[in-house]
């Protein structure tokens, strides 16, 4: 599909004149290449089942806590974008589109202006023409070529991670991987928070789940065994890593019958806080310990809090925008984990913050070091392309860059993947074109890398 004339082709691109070439020339050699999808949550009932979406709206707008945390902010309320509520579909475009110059600079207006340019929308959303750009798209979702498995495929997605419970019986993968129609790689990720944190909602009632699914026993050490058999099922079924998402990367490295009272204490609902955290910890250098064994990668998300709004927790329920990024480190906390795993042949630990300082203070030069460790990519509030210039900028010159996971778009809306990667994409172009012209760089090299952090590296970092 041709691009739309309103989208400058050198958009995202340097505009210096003496870096712009260079930047052109290295983005249009990757700009159609595969995309490697490593860390995401689309689920993978989605392409099993190919049912077309619905309307734009529940397409774009409920489902997208970057776009209603920022219509929250300006005023509207959240019940009022909830189409899976109750709300019209075309009144929640058109509160959208009323708004849309507010969003004027953010990264989710770019996203969603190149992904309407994806329906063959020319121009920006507004007020005015809300109306007939819904039903342009309604009519687009209506045509197979913007089924989920057309669109799969003319995205050029050859890996393709989901996140999945650890009692999920990966049925939808199996189907997936059986279906000689489908073309592609679906794989399952290892997704523990629930049953590994104790003040998580219902951790009890999924401990007892975890401990009958796989008939052990509730001791800490049956406790473990429970989780080794669960990862076990998902590698049987493709997976290549585990996620974790912390407050705080804290590790500790207990003895047995430390960690085995902690255990009980937490089944009994008689911990305290300071030995929730505790468990918590000793959980994280475990799930190391498994990675050791059984080589699946181990990301750490960490340094969100989560449902800040209580109230919105209490109405919504979470995922519905109110988490905010807090101040994180990991030096101190990850040692205990390194002192035990660090320099292990084939562990690999890929770290993710959305506290930009860490970057530069800790993250580069952890990576810098351990052959385990490698930086995530910009995540969350950080996954766009200011925040991914000042990544780069942060972490290049102690870490260089191949000791980075590639990029990962981490998320929910299908159809924003390839926006994602585009702009990672360009926005390492640009950063790559400076090199080239500071003379830090030969071209030939600046090549290599643009190619290779689309496909080698992340396919290094996961284990692909």
């Amino acid at each position: 599909m041709p691009v739309p004339s309103s989208l400058d082709p050198d958009r995202l691109l340097p505009g210096d004149p003496a870096a712009l070439p260079v930047a052109r020339a290295l983005y249009e050699q990757i700009a159609d290449a595969p995309i490697i999808s490593p860390h995401g949550h689309v689920p993978a009932q989605l392409l099993l089942d190919d049912e077309r979406f619905g309307d734009p709206a529940s397409l774009f707008v409920s489902p997208d806590h970057y776009i209603t945390r920022q219509l929250h902010a300006l005023g509207v309320p959240l019940e009022a974008l909830d189409t899976g509520r109750g709300a019209d579909p075309g009144e929640v475009w058109r509160i959208l589109a009323g708004q849309m110059h507010a969003f004027a600079g953010t990264a989710s207006s770019y996203w969603l202006r190149e992904e309407l340019a994806a329906f063959g929308i020319d121009g920006e959303l507004t007020a005015a023409n809300a109306d007939e750009i819904f039903d342009a798209v309604s009519a687009r979702l209506r045509e197979p070529e913007y089924r989920p498995r057309a669109l799969f495929e003319r995205f050029h997605i050859t890996v393709l991670a989901t996140t999945d419970d650890p009692l999920d019986p990966l049925d939808a993968h199996r189907a997936l991987r059986d279906d000689s129609a489908f073309v592609g790689r679906v794989v399952p990720t290892f997704r523990p928070d629930a049953y590994i944190d104790p003040a998580a909602p219902g951790f009890l009632d999924n401990v007892e789940r975890l401990l009958a699914a796989t008939s052990c026993l509730a001791t800490f050490t049956g406790y473990l065994t429970a989780l080794r058999q669960r990862r076990e099922h998902f590698i049987r079924h493709g997976a290549v890593s585990v996620d974790v998402g912390v407050a705080e990367a804290t590790t500790l490295d207990l003895d047995a019958a430390e960690a085995g009272r902690l255990f009980q204490q937490v089944l009994a609902c008689s911990a305290t806080r300071a030995e929730q955290a505790a468990f918590r910890a000793h959980l994280l250098l475990q799930l190391a310990a498994m990675s050791v064994e059984d080589g699946l990668v181990l990301t750490v998300h960490a340094g969100v809090h989560r449902n800040h709004s209580t109230l919105t927790y209490e109405r919504f329920g979470p995922d519905t925008g109110h988490d905010i990024p807090i101040r994180t480190s990991f030096t101190r906390e990850l040692k205990p984990l390194l002192d035990r795993f660090g320099l292990e042949p084939g562990f690999h630990l890929i770290l993710f913050t959305v506290d930009e300082t860490a970057y530069s203070r800790e993250l580069a030069p952890l990576a810098g070091f351990y052959p385990s460790v490698y930086i995530g990519a910009p995540w969350w509030f950080l996954d766009a392309p200011d925040a991914i210039l000042r990544w780069r900028a942060a972490i290049t010159e102690t870490a260089g860059f191949y000791r980075t996971s590639g990029f990962v778009d981490d998320t929910r809306a299908f159809l924003s993947i390839p926006v994602r990667h585009d702009v990672a994409r360009r926005t390492d172009a640009a950063f790559l074109a400076r090199y080239v012209q500071q003379g830090r760089i030969a071209p030939s090299t600046a090549e290599r890398i643009a190619a290779d952090l689309i496909d080698a590296i992340p396919r290094t970092a996961f284990k692909l």
